[in-house]
């Protein structure tokens, strides 16, 4: 048996998800919380979490809905240790916590798929708001070792924009084209191996990402100096 994930479009650009079983289900920033509800009821389904990638207002509105209709658990960041495990009908679904974007990023696994919040878009990344360069770049790091057929399911549909600025950066990358002709604004999602070809920072360590740092003039000797130096290049 292998878990599900169902994606919801709410506001402008977010995108929320409920990650599911045969019988049980979590939903991970539930602002679109009717259209997550009737899904439920559908599927005839146990909502036992509501939980979220972080605690920036568009993420965590219509959490108060879902547990009171539901009955579900909200689960807070704190009760979200590292690489502690969520079961839905038997099956793990992991916790990361990526800071970075904010201190409290948290991305989930669950079978091929991975909920990155606005930690990884498809196509780019979150801004840093938390200040914690350092640890962006880790979390990163860290999210580039999984399996390259891992599905990627962000907090928003950034992707025309995003590949704006990988086409800027790289106009001579012909996986940029064939990315973009797979987007469907009804379903966003990317795999990982995309993002390795097309993502920016993902691509420190690409010899013509690091021939484009060169020519800016920014330091391009570890890894650590080539990720600062694409996180100080203004879109």
């Amino acid at each position: 048996m292998e878990l599900h994930v169902e994606q919801f479009r709410y506001g402008h650009d977010n995108l929320g998800y409920l990650v599911f079983g045969p019988r049980e289900a979590m939903a991970v920033d539930g602002g679109a919380w009717q259209d997550i509800l009737d899904f439920v009821r559908e599927r005839g389904l146990h909502l036992l979490y509501v939980t979220h990638t972080h605690r920036h207002h568009d993420h965590i509105e219509g959490s108060e809905q879902l547990v009171e209709k539901s009955g579900a658990k909200l689960i807070s960041f704190h009760e979200l240790p590292d690489d502690s495990v969520i079961p839905l009908d038997g099956e793990p679904v992991r916790v990361y916590r990526t800071p970075g974007h904010s201190m409290d990023s948290t991305c989930f696994h669950a079978g091929r798929y991975l909920l990155t919040g606005d930690t990884l878009f498809n196509g780019t990344i979150g801004n840093c708001f938390s200040g914690n360069l350092r640890g962006f770049y880790e979390s990163i790091v860290r999210l580039m070792a999984l399996p390259e057929d891992t599905v990627v399911f962000a907090g928003h549909d950034y992707v025309e924009l995003a590949l704006s600025f990988a086409r800027h950066l790289e106009p001579g990358n012909g996986d940029i084209d064939a990315y973009m002709s797979h987007h469907d604004p009804h379903c966003v999602y990317s795999m990982l191996r995309d993002e390795l070809r097309v993502n920016p920072y993902m691509r420190f360590n690409d010899p013509k990402i690091i021939e484009t740092l060169k020519r800016r003039g920014l330091p391009v000797g570890t890894e650590w100096e080539r990720w600062q130096s694409l996180m100080a290049i203004e879109e």
